[in-house]
C-alpha cells in the first residue's frame, strides 16, 4: 500500500554528515521544537509527517514503519554517514518497532492478515535511537487511558459507579485495591472491543467481502487515574490533562482514539494484537539509545521512560530527566535548549555527530 509522506529538513549551519529524523505515527512533526535547535548545534535535523499526518482512524503501525523506512533511506541517498530516530511522544513505540523491525525483521502482517510484510521491506538500519517524552505504544497508552465505567459501547452514560473516576466517590489518593481493579477492567474493556472488532470483520467476510473495514467510535479514552492523582507514578506534574480537566477530556471528539476503522484498532490500539509492543522492540535494538522524560509531562509519564530504559538489553544507554520538562516543552525554551544541548553531546559521545 503507498502512501505520501512530507519532512521538513533544518540544515546546520557549516553543514552536516548526521540527520537526525523525528518521528510520531500521525502528528505533523514538520514545525517541530528541535529541528531548528538541533541544526543549530551542528546536526541536520528532519521532522516527518506520515501518510496518515493528522488522522490516525485508518492508521496502521506497519505503514508507518514503512514511511519511516523511505525517509531513512532517503537520507542515506542524500549522502548522510550518520542517521539517528528520535521518536518522541507516540512516536516513541514507532522508533523502536522501526529499528527492530530494521535490525531482525520479523512482522509479516498486520494483525488484520494484511500487507506489508516487514521481512520483505528495504528498511535502513539507523546508528542510534532517542525517545523523547515518549510512551512505549499507542496500545499500551490506550489500556491505561481507557475509561473502565463505559459498560455500553453505543451509550457513554450508562457507567459502572463503582469503577467511575469522576462519580465523586473515589478521591486522590486512589485506594490501591480500586486502583487494581481499575486497571483490570481497562484491559477487560480494551478486549472486549477487539473482539467486537474481530466479530465485525468475520461478518464483512461473511458477505463476500465487497467491504474490507468499517469506522466506528470509542466513548471515554482519557481517563487514567495518573490525570487526577499525581502519586500514582510520581512526578512534578499538575493534574490535569494538556487537553484541559480530565472529565471534559474524556469525551472530547478530538482527543485520543476517539474514531477507528476494524482494521486500524487491531493495529494501533489492540492490547494484545499491535504489533507495536515498545517495550519488546527496544529490547531487541543493538544501537546506542537515549532516553528522555520531562518530570512535569502530563501524558508520557515516569515510569513508560524507565520501563522503555530497563528494556533496553545492551549497557550503551542512558535515561535523562528533564527536570520540570512539559510534554511538548511549550513556553520553555530554556529546556529546549537543554534538550538540545543534552543530544548533541550525546551524540558526539557515541561519534555519530559528524
Amino acid at each position: 500500500m503507498a502512501g505520501k509522506i512530507w519532512g521538513a529538513l533544518h540544515r546546520a549551519p557549516s553543514g552536516a554528515r548526521t540527520a537526525a529524523l523525528i518521528v510520531h505515527p500521525t502528528s505533523n512533526f514538520m514545525g517541530h521544537y528541535l529541528l531548528e535547535t538541533l541544526a543549530s548545534r551542528g546536526i541536520d535535523a528532519v521532522g516527518l509527517a506520515t501518510r496518515y499526518v493528522g488522522n490516525d482512524s485508518t492508521l496502521t503501525m506497519e505503514n508507518c514503519v514503512l514511511d519511516v523506512g523511505a525517509a531513512v533511506r532517503h537520507l542515506r541517498e542524500r549522502g548522510y554517514d550518520k542517521v539517528v530516530l528520535i521518536g518522541n511522544s507516540g512516536g516513541g513505540g514507532l522508533a523502536a518497532m522501526y529499528q527492530s523491525q530494521a535490525e531482525n525483521p520479523t512482522i509479516t502482517a498486520t494483525p488484520a492478515g494484511d500487507p506489508p510484510d516487514l521481512t520483505r521491506a528495504d528498511l535502513p538500519p539507523v546508528d542510534g535511537v532517542l525517545q523523547l517524552m515518549a510512551h512505549p505504544g499507542r496500545a499500551q497508552v490506550l489500556t491505561d487511558w481507557i475509561d473502565p465505567a463505559v459498560v455500553d459501547e453505543n451509550d457513554p452514560f450508562k457507567r459502572d459507579e463503582d469503577l467511575d473516576l469522576f462519580s465523586g466517590r473515589f478521591a486522590p489518593p486512589f485506594d490501591r485495591d480500586y486502583l487494581v481493579r481499575y486497571r483490570d477492567a481497562q484491559t477487560a474493556r480494551n478486549r472486549r472491543i477487539t473482539r467486537w472488532v474481530r466479530e465485525q470483520l468475520a461478518e464483512l467476510s461473511r458477505q463476500g467481502g465487497k467491504l474490507q473495514d468499517l469506522p466506528f467510535v470509542v466513548h471515554g479514552t482519557t481517563a487514567d487515574p495518573r490525570f487526577l492523582d499525581v502519586t500514582v507514578d510520581p512526578s512534578d506534574r499538575q493534574p490535569g490533562t494538556m487537553w484541559g480537566p480530565t472529565q471534559v477530556a474524556n469525551m472530547m471528539p478530538a482527543s485520543l482514539a476517539h474514531y477507528s476503522s476494524l482494521r486500524s484498532w487491531l493495529s494501533q490500539w489492540s492490547i494484545d494484537d499491535s504489533n507495536c509492543d515498545g517495550n519488546e522492540h527496544i529490547s531487541r535494538i543493538t544501537v546506542p539509545t537515549l532516553i528522555m522524560y520531562g518530570t512535569a509531562d502530563q501524558v508520557c509519564f515516569p515510569s513508560y521512560a524507565t520501563g522503555m530504559f530497563d528494556a533496553v538489553q545492551h549497557e550503551n544507554k542512558q535515561l535523562t530527566a528533564v527536570e520540570q520538562g512539559l510534554h511538548y516543552l511549550s513556553g520553555q525554551p530554556e529546556k529546549v535548549a537543554f534538550v538540545g544541548d543534552t543530544v548533541a553531546a550525546w551524540l558526539r559521545d557515541h561519534e555519530l555527530a559528524c
